[in-house]
């Protein structure tokens, strides 16, 4: 059993900067990184891009991060756990064992963790009496099983634990609790039993810490002015020990900042109830954390405390919900103000005089309310802007009305007020809305399964 190790976060999200994993592979050592990806709607695009090709459905920037650093890994022994693989990841793991073909590295072991796709199966699952009320609402899965995009429960550490314990380098999940991929790691290495729920809660809490990326080293800090070299910023990493305690750091040399705000910042990102922070593998109590600057980009964490973990799995879904439009027009002085609100006055009468079914309408005026809901008084129209910015949003059921509505707007230009520009983008299109479905499932009706691959 190892006595310590640094886990080093390369993602917080598909998007995220693609240079910052490398950085973590080369900039210092690191003995696993961890890759994050996945947000809820995420899972909907990926199987979107799925249902287009079978052999998509994953991030495929993580395929060509693996062959620039596939030789790094694979000669300083550095795992790789990431949640990369979507809702399809053994296609992922068939291109990563590509690029292993490729540079001939033959002493790559590559895992795939799944199990957590419960798409195909909503219909047995109702029929069993698991009817996946929604969290926020109560009502029924079925009220939107056939606009259902998505469906994935959260699965914990374990399976990549078991994936880690066959040997694997690179760790391909899909859709595994965020914390889980720090959990994992650090689960294996110590040897800690799923029951001490103390370490658990430790490892949760080091995870979540980590699983945003640059989020805990001044990424997005409310304190920004405070952080160096945002264009070299570096990531998290995690030096963590077998008693459960851990530092927050990252590599020397790199820019951004480590301090007790810039963690506690991310501490309270997202946790709902932060003295029940709830996961597959266990509850972390968040208010029992302690914090301590232990030197420069340096902050200890410990006294973390745990809970048992509930007998359910969180369940993701998403499903269509209609569709939308937005679209904007700038308009400049004189009576800035005034000219937009006509126009966004014209965009809804000609929109009644089409009959277009629209169930949503908003107009802002960015320059005036676009951050506040302030009223367009006579006061206000009083005012010399130089410019306001007209921002048109519509949704409603029906594509081909959302789109009709669309082709109105450009010619403002000119059948309304004058003084417009910012219109060479054309007519907007409308574009789906894809809702969040939150549920519970009973964990004894989910089998998640972990499987090795070699070249």
């Amino acid at each position: 059993m190892s006595s310590s190790i640094r886990i080093a976060s390369g993602q917080g999200f598909w998007g995220d900067l693609p240079n910052a994993p490398i950085d973590q592979v080369r900039k210092g050592p690191i003995d696993y990184l961890v890759m994050d990806y996945l947000a809820e709607v995420t899972m909907s695009i990926m199987q979107k891009q799925r249902s287009r090709n079978p052999d998509r459905g994953y991030a495929h920037d993580f395929v060509s991060l693996v062959g620039k650093i596939l030789p790094d890994i694979s000669e300083r022994g550095i795992k790789v756990v990431t949640n990369a693989g979507g809702v399809n990841p053994d296609a992922c793991k068939d291109a990563i064992l590509d690029i292993v073909r490729q540079q001939e590295i033959n002493d790559i072991t590559v895992a795939v963790v799944d199990g957590d796709d419960i798409l195909p199966d909503i219909d047995q699952l109702v029929e069993s009496g698991h009817h996946l009320h929604n969290i926020d609402t109560g009502a029924p899965i079925t009220d939107v099983k056939d606009d259902l995009l998505s469906a994935n429960v959260y699965l914990g550490s374990r399976p990549i634990v078991e994936a880690l314990q066959q040997g694997a380098d690179i760790v391909i999940t899909g859709r595994v609790f965020d914390a889980g991929l720090i959990l994992g790691p650090m689960m294996y290495e110590f040897g800690w039993a799923w029951n001490d729920w103390d370490k658990v809660a430790s490892g949760i809490v080091a995870g979540h810490i980590i699983e945003c990326g640059a989020q805990a080293s001044g990424g997005n800090f409310t304190d920004w002015e405070e952080v160096d070299d945002f264009v070299n910023i570096g990531f998290p990493i995690i030096e963590a020990k077998a008693d459960g305690t851990f530092v927050v750091t990252k590599h020397d040399g790199t820019g951004g900042l480590v301090n007790e705000m810039t963690v506690k910042e991310q501490l309270i990102y997202e946790i709902a109830d932060p003295a029940a922070y709830l996961t597959p593998d266990g509850i972390a109590d968040f208010t029992s954390v302690q914090l301590q600057q232990e030197g420069e980009n340096r902050v200890q964490v410990s006294g973390v405390m745990g809970k048992p973990t509930t007998d359910s799995y969180k369940v993701s879904a998403s499903y269509k919900r209609g569709y939308k439009l937005s679209s904007t027009l700038v308009y400049s002085w004189p009576n800035a103000l005034g000219k937009a609100r006509k126009a966004g006055d014209i965009l809804q009468d000609r929109a009644k005089a089409l009959n277009l079914e629209i169930g949503e309408f908003n107009v802002e005026f960015i320059g005036f309310n676009g951050t506040s809901e302030e009223l367009v008084t006579e006061e206000a129209l009083a005012k010399d802007f130089d410019e306001i910015e007209l921002r048109v949003s519509v949704s409603g059921d029906d594509r081909v009305d959302i789109d009709r509505f669309g082709k109105e707007i450009v010619p403002l230009v000119l059948t309304g007020p004058s003084g417009v520009t910012g219109y060479a983008g054309g007519r907007p299109k409308a574009t789906e809305v894809v809702a969040y479905w939150p549920a519970l499932l009973d964990k004894k009706v989910v089998q998640p399964r972990t499987r090795i691959f070699k070249v």
